[in-house]
């Protein structure tokens, strides 16, 4: 039985099966929908009887009938015991009276999972009264106003370093007002195909803009921009707050976040503990003093304390840097989605409360979505994206050239814009649309014969690049990609073309053939951008190339298949450290 189904048999209110026991004082999940109630303990309306032997068992599965009162409990009237003049309620579902608004929802689709990185999805079940364990910031119109439906959905995800929490004080600087330690912008394909979880390292040096927030006196104050800052000072430094945040990753990657959800240290302990612990696996021994982390080599199941030591440590594995990190943490949330999507986690009432309930109360987000109806809204859109299609990357980045020692670093003038740029025209980093790009492909290689022949060499290769794309900067960033990767010297930025083109398109001579074919193999042109021109050039008169529409950025091909950015590793396979 799945989730869906646990709880509706006979048509019965998955809300009706949580019962109070009177003897413990707690309310317990009762699955038996059949069993009467014991004779021996007569009832009254505010007295139900004691739980069956299911539901008992149930019960215990979910902390024992659950510590606290479950949200969305519905207080019904109970039948009389004898001489009590009433005769049995029936357990069967009536039709509901319009003033019985709380629901139980189960919600499929990750967004309470998103709190430590993007794309970890589940199941929950969830009650109206958990909107009182969510934690709102106005953010001061820094998002897009709400995602939508019939468009890609940009969600920054940021795991703040703040110390708050039992025993999370002996971290580092207990009175840290928290930064943005790690930070993940979760683009959402508007087909709903897939998703790519694009991870920020902290120590990128960066423009953070300057930004207005929201007072809690409702004033709106703005605090002053840098030019150059370490990303993660654009969160809890200076005033900012994740609106600020919100601004630096538009300031930088060029796409407007729609909302943001921001956890701390305990989301990490909380939710790997409520979904059963979660498989990591490392290639040796780790005995980390400093995170506190102790593994055996090979496949192990962390949860609370251990889970956090295992995201936090940067000494046991790589090169001992943040950049290696994130790749740990990367692999964690991929294993936390596959546990979270498991029949283990879906078929278990117990885990779905206990994971809606550290969720919720490790979350906070922008009042857009600060209800549990408008997070539910945005968990059907993310429900529908097939584990393996969630990609996990990092922005590239180089050593930042202005330090002799760099201890931060820079996006790569050459990388970081094409993983942008793919963003921006929304490219899947996944094959999941491979039927249509085989398509694609067949009709490439039928026009790929029209290519037959000699090539030059890149160095020979004599080019101006016209931008006519309409995305600003990609005459340079294709110039840069040229030159640095592909040894394409003798090529020019010639700044805008006169007019914006639908299309990319390569004039060249009849004596430069072969520079464009080799210039047609580099960028991944169709036969059909090729514009053979009736007179021959002269020996040092350059070929044209004009950057259209359908530019998806520097090295990343006008057709077939875009690739993934090194390290990039999707969601349903299992990594081992190293």
């Amino acid at each position: 039985m799945d989730a869906h189904s646990r709880g509706r048999a006979d048509e019965i209110d998955p809300a009706d099966q949580w019962v109070l026991n009177p003897q413990t004082g707690n309310y317990e999940l009762r699955l038996n929908h059949s069993a009467g109630q014991s004779p021996s303990h007569p009832r009254s309306a505010a007295t139900p009887g004691p739980r069956s032997a299911e539901g008992g068992r149930a019960a215990q599965r979910s902390r024992t009938a659950t510590e606290a009162p479950v949200p969305g409990q519905r207080r019904r009237r109970a039948p009389e015991g004898p001489g009590g003049g009433q005769p049995p309620v029936s357990r069967r579902k009536r039709k509901p009276a319009k003033s019985r608004k709380k629901k139980v929802l189960l919600w499929t689709g990750g967004t309470l999972a998103l709190v430590l990185v993007a794309g970890a999805v589940g199941t929950y079940v969830l009650y109206d009264q958990l909107n009182d364990n969510i934690t709102t910031v106005d953010v001061a119109g820094a998002g897009s106003g709400g995602f939508k439906k019939d468009q890609a959905i940009n969600i920054l995800v940021i795991g703040t370093d703040k110390r708050t929490g039992e025993g999370n004080g002996g971290y580092g600087d207990k009175s840290s007002v928290g930064h943005a330690d790690t930070t993940i912008l979760f683009h959402v394909s508007k087909d709903r195909t897939n998703a790519t979880a694009m991870s920020i390292p902290r120590d990128l040096m960066t423009e953070i803009p300057a930004c207005e927030t929201k007072q809690a006196d409702g004033d709106v104050q703005t605090i002053p921009g840098t030019s150059q800052d370490r990303f993660n000072n654009s969160l809890g430094q200076s005033g900012r707050d994740p609106g600020c945040t919100m601004r630096t990753v538009k300031k930088l990657t060029g796409l407007t976040v729609d909302h943001f959800m921001m956890a701390d240290f305990n989301a990490v302990k909380e939710l790997s503990t409520a979904v059963g612990g979660v498989k990591v696996c490392v290639e040796k021994a780790v005995n980390d003093k400093k995170s506190h982390l102790k593994l055996p080599a090979g496949e192990s199941t962390v949860q609370g304390e251990q889970a956090l030591a295992f995201v936090r440590t940067r000494s046991s594995f790589g090169n001992k840097s943040d950049l290696d990190r994130i790749k740990i943490q990367q692999q964690f949330l991929s294993s936390m989605i596959r546990q979270m999507k498991s029949n283990e986690t879906l078929t278990s009432p117990g885990k779905l409360l206990d994971l809606a309930t550290a969720a919720t109360k490790a979350l906070t987000v922008d009042t857009g979505i600060g209800s549990i109806k408008k997070l539910s809204a945005l968990a059907e859109e993310l429900a529908k994206i097939d584990t393996k299609n969630i990609t996990f990357a990092t922005l590239p980045v180089i050593d930042n050239p202005d330090e002799p020692t760099p201890i931060t670093v820079v996006p790569d003038p050459v990388k970081a814009p094409q993983l942008f740029a793919m963003l921006q025209s929304d490219t899947s980093l996944t094959e999941v649309k491979k039927k249509e790009q085989d398509a694609k492909n067949a009709q490439a290689q039928a026009q790929a014969a029209l290519l037959k022949g000699a090539r030059s060499t890149a160095r020979e290769v004599r080019v101006d690049v016209y931008n006519g794309s309409g995305i600003q900067g990609a005459a340079q960033s294709t110039i840069n990609w040229l030159q640095n990767e592909q040894g394409v010297t003798r090529s020019t930025n010639k700044s805008n073309a006169p007019e914006k083109a639908a299309k990319t398109t390569l004039t060249y001579a009849p004596n430069q053939a072969d520079q464009a074919r080799k210039l047609a193999d580099l960028m991944g042109l169709p036969a059909t951008a090729l514009k053979p021109g009736t007179q021959d050039a002269g020996e040092r008169e350059p070929m044209t190339l004009v950057l259209g529409s359908d530019f998806k950025g520097a090295g990343v091909p006008i057709t077939g298949p875009a690739k993934a950015p090194e390290g990039a590793q999707t969601a349903d396979k299992q990594v081992c450290a190293a």
